[in-house]
């Protein structure tokens, strides 16, 4: 795909200690991240989702096939400095992400061991702190921190590296609906505003219906992809995927499967809403 950030073609993986005769843990994947885009990636535990977030910045590299990052080739080892400049890693325990015991000084962690002056340093852990909404909270113990605040931190670090491309494995699995909104709220605002690539994985199908394109995966392939609504609006592909869909759309699903024409397009609750009523009007 022409400007692409991230481009997958035919990739396997088989983690090491893998039973004889074992499944891949993604198995013929071919996926491009436009520059810019917000990409969910969903499916069911072992899916191979979170395999493929590390492929994407060299943590794992393909058994066969290949990733390239920005035309580099992950499996050359020559370029891992600049293929992880490119993509930044924000994982689903942000403690296992936080490494200082203050929270400028672990925004500060990256850039050091780049070797960056220490006056640019000094401005891209302000400006990182404040993209995520944490500049008041740069002089804080990271532990004092509610989850969604860590979140934050975490997302920040990567920030500070100036990354191109930000790919989030199940950040928000650990927190509360309002440290999950956090969260969102962060990483929809640097996509939309900043043209940071975003791919998040996540189990939370109402995560998945912000992004601009949504890939569903199973037994380690891609199954379905597109926007939220072509994807959700397919709910028996999505429930052999063993998934769940937005509660709206399943609402509207049900309603149309039992005879009330609601459309089948529904994405929102409002958007039910709308639907809901416009139909009681033409029932009249």
């Amino acid at each position: 795909m022409q400007d692409s950030i991230l481009c997958f073609q035919d990739v396997s993986y088989t983690y090491e200690g893998a039973a004889p005769g074992a499944q891949p843990a993604v198995r013929h994947l071919n996926l491009d991240v436009s520059r810019g885009e917000f990409v969910a990636v969903i499916g069911r535990n072992g899916s191979g989702k979170s395999t493929l977030a590390k492929l994407t910045n060299a943590i794992l590299v393909p058994g066969s096939g290949s990733v390239r990052v920005n035309g580099m080739d992950t499996a050359d080892e020559k370029m891992l400095y600049e293929i992880r400049r490119y993509v930044g890693m924000v994982f689903q325990n942000p403690d296992n992400q936080i490494v200082a015991t203050i929270v400028e000084d672990d925004i500060a962690f990256g850039p050091e061991n780049l070797g960056i002056p220490p006056a640019e340093i000094r401005r891209r852990v302000d400006e990182a702190l404040r993209e995520v909404g944490m500049y008041d909270f740069r002089f804080r113990e990271p532990f004092r921190l509610s989850g969604g605040q860590k979140q934050r931190v975490a997302i920040a670090g990567v920030l500070a590296m100036q990354t191109e491309c930000m790919v989030l494995d199940e950040p928000t699995a650990m927190l509360d609906p309002g440290g999950r909104l956090e969260v969102m709220k962060t990483v929809s605002r640097l996509n939309r505003e900043k043209g940071i690539t975003v791919v998040h994985i996540t189990h939370f199908m109402e995560e998945a219906a912000m992004a601009d394109r949504v890939v569903v995966m199973d037994k380690g392939s891609i199954v379905l992809t597109g926007t939220p609504r072509e994807v959700f609006t397919q709910v028996p592909v999505i429930k052999a995927a063993g998934l769940d869909i937005p509660q709206a759309t399943e609402l509207a699903f049900l309603l149309n499967k039992n005879g009330v024409d609601i459309g089948c397009d529904i994405l929102t609750v409002q958007e039910f809403v709308e639907a809901a009523a416009k139909a009681a009007e033409a029932a009249r």
